[in-house]
Parts: C-alpha cells; structure tokens; sequence
C-alpha cells in the first residue's frame, strides 16, 4: 500500500511518504510555505509506482489527510489538484474514523487527535493515554476496549508565552526550553521554568485523574514538537513517538480499505 498521509495542523503540514507500508520519508512544513509544499507533494509522488495495467501511468497510491485548519485543506486539495491531477481523501469525511468516540459531539472533535490515540491504542491495545505538545496541547484517554473517551485541551508552549507578552507591560516572549534549574535566576529563566513546569504538572495530574476512573495508571505515549522538549523529565510516560498523526492517518486507511475487502 502506497499512501502520502497529510497532517494539517495549526501551524505546520507534515507530509509522509509510505511505500508498500514502509515509511520513505517525513517532513514537517509551514502551512503557508506553498512552494515547499507543492515541490514536496510532486517529489513523493513520483517516488510512487505505476499500475502496471495503466496505460495512462496511473500511480498506484493515494492521498490521505488530516486536517485541523479548513483554509490549509482547501490549499491542499488544489495544489495535489493542480500539480498531480489526483483528488485528497480526508479522514472523517471521505475516510471513516479509525476508533469509536463515546463525547457529547463526535463530529467536533479534531481528527489528529483521534487518529494518534488509534495508533496508540493498535500498539498498546490496552488503556492508553495520548498527549500532543503541538500549538495546543492535547491530552486524550482510551479505555480498554479502544474507546476514545475524550480529553483535555491545553495551550501550548508558543501560545502561552504570547499570552504573558501580550498582556503584561515588560515580560518578553520566550522560546521554551528544558530548564538548567527549578527556579530562574533572571525574568526569561523564571518565565520557561513556569511554562515547562506548568505542562509537565498539566500533563501528570492529568493522567493521575484519568487513572482514578479507570483504576488502573494507564500507558501513555506523548507526540508533537513541544513533547521533545519535556520527554526526558516525564519519567512517568512510556513513550515518545514523532509524528503519530502521520502514522495514524495510514492506520485510518488502511483500516478502512480492509474493512471494504470483508
């Protein structure tokens, strides 16, 4: 199965190239850097192979998106439209959900964040927690029997220094780092321990909560660029996994294609 998987987020698009299953490349690009992007979808799909049987050399693949951000979906499909001659399929809409959603409103909740718990939850197949450190910060639960029961929504590490620039006279805004102490000596030291300490408490009475309704501490995976960050202090996560929503976007389709066969 051949499949470019599309991740739109609120900040970046990444793309993934997958070939007979295997993964040939990732990369993460601005969602307003339509050069890149378009120069990108037109070098993995010539990596694709033709269908033998095609005279017109049909490419045997598709692809695949997922998307938080209509106006990038739109970009998408005229770039892939334009420069391929192929059409996008989007999770959701023209590819069904991965998982079952037992929330309030299913349709509202952002398909990254259930594709990521559904490759999660196809690894661990137990109870499962997935926490997305991207321009928000999501941090999603998965019982048992691989029910996506709903989560929290947080801001992320960019959007919470903006806030505290933004609404105050003189602090500045920061690039959050991993901190060299618990306490700044200075203003931009004081302010990245208060945001790095503040996601990783977040992030573990969170899963503290989560696990006094289940009864039992959960597994849990973190993703997204911000969980590079944090991963070596979380010594109560047990994975970090790069670009899990690329990963479950394939999982999506390739669930769906096998349930069409049956």
């Amino acid at each position: 199965m051949n499949i470019i998987a599309v991740d739109i987020g609120n900040t970046n698009i990444t793309i993934g190239l997958f070939l007979k299953d295997e993964e040939e490349f990732i990369k993460s690009i601005p969602g307003r850097s339509r050069k890149k992007l378009t120069d990108c979808f037109k070098s993995a799909w010539q990596k694709i192979p033709t269908l033998e049987s095609s005279k017109e050399k049909k490419r045997n693949g598709v692809i695949v998106v997922s998307s938080v951000k209509p106006a990038w979906t739109k970009l998408i499909r005229q770039i892939v439209k334009d420069n391929l001659g192929e059409k996008v399929y989007i999770i959701g809409k023209d590819i069904p959900l991965p998982m079952t959603l037992w929330v309030d409103e299913p349709d509202k909740v952002g398909t990254d964040r259930v594709v990521s718990a559904a490759a999660a939850y196809d690894v661990v197949e137990d109870a499962v927690v997935v926490a997305d450190f991207g321009t928000a910060v999501t941090i999603d639960l998965v019982d048992k029997k691989g029910i996506f029961l709903g989560g929290v929504i947080c801001p992320g590490f960019k959007i919470s220094a903006l806030a505290l620039k933004e609404n105050t006279a003189q602090l500045p805004s920061i690039k959050v780092t991993r901190p060299k102490a618990p306490y700044g000596k200075n203003t931009v030291e004081a302010i990245n321990c208060g945001l790095y300490y503040s996601a990783l408490g977040t992030l573990e009475e969170v899963i503290r909560r989560y696990a006094g309704k289940i009864d039992k501490w959960p597994q849990t995976v973190i993703t997204g660029a911000g969980a590079k960050t944090i991963k070596n202090d979380c010594n109560f996560i047990d994975s970090f996994v790069p670009n899990l929503v690329v990963k479950g976007i394939v999982l999506a389709y390739r669930k769906y294609i096998e349930e069409k066969i049956r």
